[in-house]
């Protein structure tokens, strides 16, 4: 274990951290807060020193490899959250360490799962300075910190994708260029443009306010949801609702297909199965929850294509695990919240910012049990599974198997921790609190759904549901690593 390059890269993270404070200092400079501004500056001093400090004397030895890369990437998240939980307690926005911890990792996260209660008088949940640093660890956390750092920094003989790989999501990932540096870069350009461009739309035509479009922006960037009022987005105009779909839908996609269509690789970008996957299960689980909706008599507002439109918006939400509401689909029947469910478990592409399983790691499952099937009826047949147009090799779906393995066991060990609480919640609403948090949703059923929270849970359940959030962000094997003794032998 290469210890002076865990310590190297976790002291970039604190120094990064104390940048990005700068940006909540300067809003609430811009809101006159001053009390939160100097809050924001004096802790932006402390981890600047302390990451000058830890990088001071770079490591002789730069050389890691995936044990190290597992570790230094369930490091840097799990300090970056604490870290970041400070500016909370220290303000007295959320005065309650553990609350804040569980609202930041929530946050860098993309989970969107909040402990928030009371709206201010103005209706908003907390000071312009504190919102958006709240919104903002959604946009850092949304394509992954480490990869902003690579970005800035070579890694040295390019082992930087080993932390690449372990941050990413998805069951595989690959390099879109042969530096990683620049792969990093070019990703974090798509990820800045696309944000932009959404600001853009919602101050333009969906006619939303400047500070509320910033914070918007950011959750849908990073699949987050964290909203600035209590009522999320359905205080707002149907066309910054329909623009909001789009773009959440946009970030579920898998970012290779970005790069291909930047390279005017037309073909191979429409031909990606996963993304073919994700929009055919996106759009028909749609079309099915309209029409149980309109079966049951239930249509939104009384009206169909108000019913269309929102049902187009929620399934959005779930899918890529973004979490924002514009009505609560804890009502709508049965049939309809399951598959709001089921799209909990299915996520987002691989490669994006959402969340859940993954439509990829779904897309393997089919495809394995479909050749188990086939190897039964023809047992000399030799077939090699491909994805698109690739050999999956065996080493794919044996971590896919300990993927399922370590996923089941984490959910009902988290919902048995959850149901001794107590609160006394029901099944349906630790279930999904679970699966909510394990999948980085946010909202969940029951008391934790689309118009309730967290807050209510103990102590205990609150740090369970931390573990499942950073779990569910890192793929499980990094935090699960980290925990395990012999993961730190030399």
């Amino acid at each position: 274990m290469n210890y002076r390059i865990i310590r190297y890269v976790s002291g970039v993270i604190v120094l990064l951290e104390g940048l990005f404070l700068l940006f909540p200092a300067l809003v609430s400079l811009v809101y006159a807060e001053y009390p939160d501004m100097g809050v924001f500056l004096g802790l932006a001093a402390v981890y600047t020193l302390f990451g000058f400090l830890m990088i001071r004397k770079k490591p002789q030895q730069q050389a890691f490899f995936a044990k190290e890369g597992f570790v230094m990437v369930a490091l840097s998240w799990i300090v970056l959250s604490v870290l970041g939980a400070l500016p909370f307690v220290l303000s007295g926005a959320i005065p309650s360490f553990t609350d804040a911890l569980f609202e930041t990792v929530s946050g860098f996260t993309t989970t969107g799962a909040s402990i928030l209660t009371d709206a201010l008088p103005n209706g908003m949940l907390l000071r312009y300075g504190m919102l958006f640093w709240r919104s903002f660890t959604h946009w850092i956390g949304g394509m992954g910190v480490l990869v902003f750092m690579m970005a800035l920094l070579p890694m040295a003989g390019g082992q930087g994708m080993y932390m690449m790989q372990a941050e990413s999501t998805g069951p595989a990932v690959s390099k879109l260029v042969p530096s990683i540096r620049k792969t990093a870069a070019l990703l974090y350009l798509i990820y800045f443009v696309m944000t932009v461009v959404q600001f853009v739309l919602l101050i333009t035509v969906g006619k939303m306010p400047i500070f509320d479009a910033i914070c918007s922006s950011m959750g849908t960037a990073g699949t987050g949801g964290f909203g600035v009022t209590s009522a999320s987005f359905a205080c707002y105009s149907t066309e910054a609702q329909a623009i909001t779909t789009i773009f959440m839908v946009l970030f579920g996609i898998n970012f290779n297909a970005y790069f291909l269509l930047l390279r005017r690789r037309f073909k191979e970008a429409f031909k990606m199965q996963e993304v073919r996957w994700y929009l055919f299960i996106y759009v028909g689980l749609t079309a099915v929850v309209i029409a149980n909706l309109t079966a049951m008599g239930q249509l939104i507002g009384g009206d169909f294509w108000q019913t269309v439109h929102h049902a187009f918006f929620q399934t959005a939400s779930v899918m890529t695990t973004t979490g924002y509401a514009t009505v609560d689909f804890a009502v709508w029947p049965q049939a309809a919240m399951m598959l709001m469910c089921l799209l909990m478990f299915i996520g987002a592409c691989a490669g994006s910012t959402g969340g859940g399983v993954k439509v990829s790691r779904l897309m393997l499952y089919v495809k394995y049990a479909a050749s188990g099937f086939s190897r039964m009826l023809h047992p000399r047949r030799v077939k090699v599974l491909k994805m698109d147009g690739k050999a999956v090799g065996s080493d794919t779906f044996r971590a896919l198997h300990v993927f399922l393995f370590c996923y089941v066991a984490i959910f009902i060990v988290s919902t048995i921790v959850l149901a001794f609480d107590s609160v006394g919640y029901d099944l349906e609403t630790n279930a999904t609190a679970t699966l909510a948090t394990l999948n980085n949703i946010g909202p969940g059923l029951g008391a934790v759904g689309p118009t309730g929270n967290f807050a209510a849970y103990s102590d205990v359940s609150k740090w369970m549901m931390c573990f499942n959030m950073l779990a569910g962000r890192l793929e499980i094997f990094p935090i699960l690593l980290f925990f395990i003794p012999a993961t730190w032998k030399k």
